[in-house]
C-alpha cells in the first residue's frame, strides 16, 4: 500500500506504534511469488486503467505511473521494455482504487497466458496516511505527487519480484519496521524543484539497483 505501501506499495505496510495513533495500518502481501516472464527481447506490456469512483484519482496520476516504470526500465539497464497495451494483452495491469478496497497498495501475481505477471492496486488518498501527512500534502501539491510515485514504485518493484527490506533508504523499505514516514517522503521530495523533475529522480536506492538486477542480469 503505497507502500502496500507505502504502500503496497508509499508504497507501507503496517504503521509504526507511533504512526499507528495517526492514521489507520497499512496493509500489504509479502509474499510476491518470483520475477516477471517477460516477453521475448524482454517486452513487458502494461496497461494504465483509469480511477474509480472516490478513489481521489486524478489524470496526471497516469503519467506518474508510467515515469514509476521508467525508472525501473532504466534501472534494468534496457534488460526489460516496458510497452503500453490492451488491459487483456498486459502483464503489468495498474488500478486505481476508492478507499472500500481496504488498503493503500497492493500487488497481485497474475498469470497471463502462461506467464507471470502481477496486478498493481493504488489508493491515490493521501488523507489515508493520517492527518499529519494529510495536511502537508494538501499545503504542498509536489508531497501529494511524490507520495503517488513512490507508491507506484514500491508496488511496481514488488510486481518485478522485490521484496521487502529493512533499510530505510530502499524504495522497497516495509514501514512495519518502525521508519519516520513523513520523512520517508519528505527527503525525495527535496529533490524535486518542479513536478518534471520526478520523470528523472527515481527514488530507487543502490541495493534496490543491486537486488533487480539480479532478477534480471543482462
Amino acid at each position: 500500500m503505497a507502500m502496500r505501501l507505502v504502500i503496497a506499495a508509499i508504497a507501507v505496510a503496517t504503521m509504526t506504534a507511533s504512526a499507528q495513533t495517526r492514521a489507520p495500518a497499512l496493509r500489504e502481501r509479502q509474499r510476491v511469488e518470483g520475477p516477471l516472464q517477460p516477453l521475448p527481447a524482454g517486452r513487458v506490456t502494461y496497461f494504465i486503467a483509469q480511477g474509480e469512483a472516490g478513489s481521489e484519482f486524478r489524470k496526471t496520476d497516469t503519467e506518474l505511473a508510467t515515469w514509476a516504470l521508467r525508472a525501473w526500465e532504466n534501472a534494468v539497464g534496457g534488460v526489460l521494455r516496458f510497452e503500453l497495451a490492451a488491459e487483456d494483452d498486459a502483464l503489468v495491469r495498474v488500478h486505481w482504487v476508492a478507499p472500500n478496497f481496504g488498503m493503500y497498495g497492493e500487488m497481485r501475481p497474475l498469470l497471463v497466458r502462461g506467464r507471470r505477471g502481477a496486478a498493481v492496486y493504488i489508493r491515490p488518498d493521501t488523507n489515508a496516511l493520517g492527518d499529519e501527512i494529510a495536511r502537508m500534502a494538501k499545503a504542498d501539491p509536489l508531497l501529494r505527487e511524490t507520495i503517488v510515485y513512490l507508491t507506484c514504485v514500491h508496488e511496481l518493484g514488488h510486481a518485478l519480484g522485490l521484496e521487502h527490506t529493512a533499510a530505510y533508504a530502499d524504495i522497497m523499505y516495509f514501514f512495519g519496521f518502525g521508519g519516520d514516514i513523513p520523512g520517508f517522503f519528505s527527503r525525495y521530495r527535496k529533490q524535486l524543484k518542479s513536478r518534471a523533475d520526478i520523470a528523472t529522480v527515481s527514488g530507487i536506492s543502490a541495493d534496490d539497483l543491486r537486488r533487480v538486477r539480479q532478477l534480471y542480469p543482462k
